[in-house]
């Protein structure tokens, strides 16, 4: 019987992903950086609190971000664990909301303003829409998430971030997947005056072949379709009930499953 691994589209072994906080004024910069370098990232917004100060115009949103997710982060940045579950149904939902009218799409991530969460937040969010939420304690490696309600960053981007490039970069063996997650708020290079660090970053990153750019929602539906392909007992037979294509190695070989397509294998 075939050897039947999953493997990022067009059979890549990473994956690199980019997250922001915020909404700032300085997205407009890191934005052009990311189109530039063929990155894209998820930006997590606060709905309520657009316009304010050096915080973006709801006007401008759907075009900046085009190509790349917008992503919740509640309606007024409250610290969630210290909210009543009214307050927290109502920050997320009327987040989600606001920002679906902006965007035209339904908004089904977030991030934990002041990387405020619990357990009993954790289990409310599937009921409220939202399929992952990151944390801000990273975790210096390149894993997949086991628990996408906390999902772990591998760097903040003032955490060595370069370093682990070069260790994303270097990675050949093909037994496993690996995902370089950096996350930060893009003021950040405004007040460390460090544009620099990131677009070094993106340079030796993007427009490369043997990485998949993706956004945070993009890695969850991807391995959502692999977990709907329906396999024949003895794997010779795979069909994908979905609409989006999954790739398998079999025996080592890249294989296509696209939607809605059986498949000898």
């Amino acid at each position: 019987m075939p050897v039947i691994n999953v493997v990022f589209p067009e059979g890549r072994h990473k994956v690199l992903t980019m997250s922001y906080d915020d909404g700032r004024t300085a997205d407009r910069r890191l934005v052009s950086i990311f189109n530039q370098y063929g990155l894209k990232g998820t930006f997590h917004l606060n709905s309520g609190l657009l316009g304010i100060k050096d915080r973006l115009d709801r006007e401008e949103i759907a075009k900046l971000y085009s190509g790349h997710e917008v992503s919740a982060h509640t309606f007024t940045h409250p610290s969630m664990a210290r909210c009543p579950r009214e307050q927290i149904i109502r920050e997320i939902m009327d987040d989600r909301d606001s920002l679906e009218t902006i965007c035209g799409y339904a908004v089904r991530g977030m991030s934990y303003p002041n990387g405020s969460y619990n357990s009993e937040l954790q289990e409310m969010l599937p009921h409220l829409g939202i399929e992952y939420a990151r944390v801000v304690k990273s975790t210096g490696s390149f894993d997949m998430p086991d628990n996408p309600y906390e999902w772990k960053p591998t760097c903040h981007h003032k955490e060595g971030m370069m370093a682990l490039a070069e260790q994303f970069l270097a990675f050949s063996k093909q037994q496993n997947l690996y995902m370089m997650y950096v996350w930060g708020h893009s003021y950040e290079f405004e007040l460390d005056n460090n544009w620099e660090l990131i677009e070094g970053f993106c340079r030796l990153t993007g427009h490369r072949t043997d990485i998949w750019y993706a956004t945070n929602m993009e890695i969850i539906d991807y391995f959502r379709a692999f977990r709907q392909l329906r396999f024949s007992a003895s794997r010779r037979l795979v069909w994908n009930p979905g609409a989006a294509s999954v790739w398998l190695t079999v025996d080592q070989d890249i294989v296509e499953v696209p939607g809605g397509r059986q498949l000898s294998l």
